[in-house]
């Protein structure tokens, strides 16, 4: 499990980050190796030229020997509040700085109907103004003077703030972190300047349609809360005033919805802390969401580009509270892989996962190629993404059902690559695992879907766990859902949505 304004995803956050890094794919790949030197590191180096094997063959050297000290891991205490408010931590004592987080469960999906499309959006435009206790220049200047760093990041099912400071700064940085994600004034001047930025930011978003093409994914697959778009819409957004988002967070921020979380401080001081402040907020449940359903379909955009940007995903309705399954899940999207035709880092990257052997090696028409997960507390939408020229659309959307098939198929998914895949998830969950930022997120996160924290160990160990079988069922299960189609570009030779629907 394990996302300045990212809108990410984890499991909490940790398996989330851990594809993320995968989208650009760490895993390395060589060419066979002749037995012989070659002739040019003959012509240089002589006959005992040193050859090397490929990489996917053990290299024999002698190992060097490990730190064999043994370090406890460190745990997660969690304290919750009379009224029902979360505050969670990890006390890595290695270097001078602490990461906060407050984390709530509030997100696009709750906002009602169209008189609140945008709300999210222009709480996380508007997030680090003023307060019920600052102006928005003190909270600027008790930023400057602490050296904090400050984020807010919304997603379609929760809220943060993120602040990262010195140890030294603790109480703080913890004060001003809690005053602006509870007590937000925002003054009706304030919201104004943040729709204007918002009107030129959607404006320069929907002169790129392929940026958009993941939230028509998404409106097209759900009805309900999940289908609600994080961008504010185009045109008139005279209704997003302070008024209606002071409304909007006294009925969504209460107490059951909010974790402090926190990596890098101890556990007893945060709570002395933070205790006064979350004790504010109201106890109850708070505005319920919209039921969401998936349903599948359609989203088609012409436009006159020469290439054209395709998804093609399926319903994983167990979501993250699902852990088996989606941990499979999680394994699979880094076993099919991907990325793009052109590597801005170099050649070698990513060369071994199914996406980029079976199709961006062997196609010349595709340009991106990238398995995709979108996934929720209950349900989510796993598939795959990609660019072709206009006029090998077809092509292309039949190669991204073939390479879905595949993997469900008995025997489809190979030992080696499965163990590769498995390699890779643990790689990047440890690597990610190093920022203090990433544990704290992992927190707060884990602790609003699960109200427990896994621990790396135990999400390491359902990784080793997960069996070719368990690919295969986990795609046969996304495959008998209604397909959802998103195009954007030329669409000449694009299939029939029907006729997509009946390759599955």
């Amino acid at each position: 499990m394990m996302h300045a304004h990212a809108r990410g995803r984890a499991f909490g956050s940790i398996a989330s980050r851990a594809y993320a890094a995968a989208a650009q794919p760490a895993l390395g790949t060589t060419t066979k190796a002749d037995k012989a030197p070659g002739f040019l590191s003959a012509l240089f180096a002589g006959s005992k030229a040193t050859v090397f094997p490929p990489m996917g063959e053990p290299y024999g050297a002698s190992g060097i020997g490990a730190n064999t000290d043994a370090v406890a891991a460190p745990t997660t205490s969690v304290t919750v509040l009379a009224n029902g408010a979360t505050i969670a931590s990890e006390n890595a004592p290695r270097g001078a700085t602490v990461a906060l987080g407050a984390y709530a469960n509030v997100g696009s999906e709750r906002e009602r109907s169209g008189w609140q499309s945008g709300f999210t959006h222009a709480l996380e435009r508007a997030a680090f103004r003023a307060t019920k206790n600052r102006t928005t220049f003190r909270v600027t200047r008790e930023c400057e003077v602490i050296g904090a760093t400050l984020s807010a990041s919304a997603s379609r099912e929760q809220f943060s703030y993120a602040c990262d400071a010195l140890k030294t700064h603790v109480p703080a940085a913890v004060e001003l972190l809690l005053d602006c994600a509870i007590n937000p004034r925002l003054h009706n001047h304030e919201v104004e300047e943040v729709v204007k930025a918002m009107q030129a930011e959607v404006k320069e978003l929907h002169e790129n349609p392929q940026a958009l093409l993941m939230e028509a994914t998404h409106a097209t697959a759900y009805s309900g809360g999940l289908g609600n778009a994080l961008v504010a819409p185009t045109g008139d957004l005279s209704h997003i005033t302070g008024d209606a988002l002071r409304e909007f967070v006294s009925e969504n921020f209460t107490a059951p919805r909010m974790v402090l979380a926190a990596s890098g401080c101890e556990h007893d001081e945060l709570v002395r802390i933070a205790e006064p402040m979350l004790s504010t907020l109201p106890a109850g449940e708070g505005a319920p969401a919209t039921p969401s359903v998936y349903v599948g379909g359609d989203y088609r955009q012409k436009t006159d580009s020469p290439i054209t940007s395709i998804v093609l995903g399926f319903e994983f309705k167990g979501g993250w509270r699902d852990t088996k399954a989606s941990t499979a899940m999680t394994v699979l999207t880094m076993l099919l892989g991907g990325g793009g035709s052109f590597s801005a880092g170099g050649p070698g990257k990513g060369m071994y996962s199914r996406l980029y052997t079976r199709v961006l090696n062997r196609y010349s028409w595709a340009q991106n190629c990238t398995a995709f997960h979108s996934i929720f507390n209950d349900t989510g939408i796993v598939g795959i993404s990609a660019m072709a020229n206009s006029a090998h659309v077809g092509d292309m959307v039949k190669v991204m059902a073939s390479e879905l098939q595949s993997v469900a198929a008995k025997g489809g998914v190979q030992e080696q690559e499965l163990e590769r895949a498995k390699n890779a998830t643990v790689s990047s969950i440890l690597m990610n695992l190093e920022s203090k930022a990433v544990i704290a997120e992992d927190i707060g996160r884990q602790m609003l879907t699960y109200k427990y924290r896994k621990s790396a160990a135990d999400f390491i160990a359902e990784v080793r766990a997960v069996s070719a079988a368990d690919i295969a069922k986990a795609a046969a299960d996304l495959l008998a859902s209604n397909p959802t189609v998103a195009m954007s570009g030329e669409l000449h030779a694009a299939p029939r949505y029907e006729d997509i629907k009946a390759m599955f």
